[in-house]
Formats: structure tokens, C-alpha cells, sequence
């Protein structure tokens, strides 16, 4: 069996190592939380931008619309607290909880790494290699797609929620400039719609990945994300 080295150079052989403590337990809350509302906010969000057709009876009947953008909201501020609080976790974490925000992009072997990971998932390698955590193609992907992602949701949505809230709001003050910024309303709106698909994306490669890995490459990703612990098998 190969034996490989994360990127904090511990070293992983299924045969001396069969369990080693990655994720610990904010960075887990923070995973399925974030997952949570990502479905909450990508449901929601389609439907404001694609509304239901009319409900018979009187409007004053029918608050359907108005629960909807209520999901939307609170399942925002839910991401938002999520991510300052993952940020947070990355300064007193340990070693893996920073991996999603510090990339070694002047690392060759991280280079090269990388380019084994895609073909791995492109089947044009034969034989995977284990990693303690975020293997690099992984951590590409997340900080790129995800990370950046998530700021760029986060500045249009609280952008257009502070158009409701007014001038003087505090969404306003501090991201009133991105309207202008992207041109005007109605181009935020459709920015942030297609960053919406943009993260869906993300979500459906990395629910692959980790299928694909947990089936193909003998190591845990999914309960990993339960227990903490990345498990290897010969």
C-alpha cells in the first residue's frame, strides 16, 4: 500500500494508522448546518425568483410568498453566523480547520498533488492516495467554489435585503455599495441567482466526491463528518 502525507505531513498507512482525529466538533456543526441552510436558501431562493402561480381566493388570504422570503432570511443569517463562526474556528482550530482558507498555491508538490487528485476522479489513475484531510484537489475546490462562493451569496443577498430595509439600515450601510457597483438592482438580483446555481454545483460535485472516495479509495469521508475521525482500510 502507497503511503502518502497529508499536508501537515502526518503520515497515513492503513496498517499503522488506522483512525486519526481530523475534524473537530465546531468544524462538524458548522458542515451540517451550513448544508442545512444552503437546501433552505437554494429552495427558497428559487421560488422568489421563480414565484408559484396565483392562489385562488383573496391576496389577503394567502401569505405563502411572505413564509417563503421568511425562510429565506433566517436561513441567511444562519449561513452568515456559520461562516464568521468557521472563520473564527480557523484561528483557534487546529491544523484542518484552516485548510479551507489557506491554500499553498506556491507549493509544486501541492501542484502536482492536485493534478493526480483530477485524474484520479477522471478515472485516468488506477490507484488513489490517502490524505489525513481535505486531499488538494478538494481544497481547491472548496475555497474557490465554495469559501469565495459563500462571501460573494452573502455581500449580494444582504446587498438586495438592505434595499428593503431601507437607507439607514445597517445591510444597507455596509453593502448598499455592491448595487452600484454590479450596475443596479436588477443585475445584483440576477448575480445572485446565478451564484445560487454556482453553489448548487458545488454541492452536487461534492457529494460525488465523497461517495466516490468513501466507495473507491478505501477511506472515510462521509462519517468522518459524524464521528471526526478519518478511518482507513487496506
Amino acid at each position: 500500500m502507497q503511503v502518502e502525507y497529508g499536508l501537515d505531513q502526518t503520515p497515513v498507512n492503513a496498517k499503522r494508522v488506522p483512525a486519526i482525529y481530523v475534524y473537530e466538533a465546531p468544524v462538524r456543526l458548522w458542515h451540517w448546518l451550513n448544508a442545512l441552510s444552503i437546501t433552505v436558501l437554494a429552495v427558497t431562493g428559487y421560488f422568489i425568483g421563480s414565484p408559484l402561480p396565483s392562489m385562488s381566493g383573496e391576496a389577503s388570504g394567502h401569505f405563502l410568498m411572505g413564509y417563503i422570503r421568511f425562510a429565506h432570511f433566517a436561513a441567511a443569517y444562519v449561513f452568515a453566523v456559520g461562516l464568521l463562526g468557521r472563520i473564527y474556528w480557523a484561528f483557534v482550530g487546529n491544523f484542518h480547520a484552516r485548510q479551507l482558507f489557506v491554500l499553498p498555491l506556491l507549493d509544486g508538490k501541492w501542484w502536482r498533488e492536485l493534478l493526480f487528485e483530477l485524474r484520479w476522479y477522471l478515472f485516468l489513475e488506477p490507484d488513489p492516495k490517502k490524505y489525513v484531510g481535505h486531499n488538494p484537489l478538494g481544497q481547491f475546490m472548496m475555497f474557490f467554489m465554495l469559501m469565495l462562493g459563500s462571501v460573494f451569496m452573502l455581500f449580494t443577498g444582504f446587498a438586495l435585503y438592505g434595499e428593503g430595509e431601507g437607507l439607514g439600515s445597517w445591510q444597507s450601510r455596509l453593502f448598499g455599495w455592491v448595487i452600484p457597483l454590479l450596475g443596479q438592482s436588477q443585475g445584483v438580483h440576477t448575480w445572485h441567482h446565478l451564484g445560487m446555481w454556482w453553489i448548487v454545483l458545488f454541492v452536487m460535485l461534492h457529494v460525488y466526491a465523497a461517495i466516490r472516495e468513501d466507495i473507491m479509495s478505501r477511506q472515510s469521508l462521509i462519517s468522518t463528518m459524524v464521528s471526526g475521525y478519518r478511518m482507513f482500510k487496506d
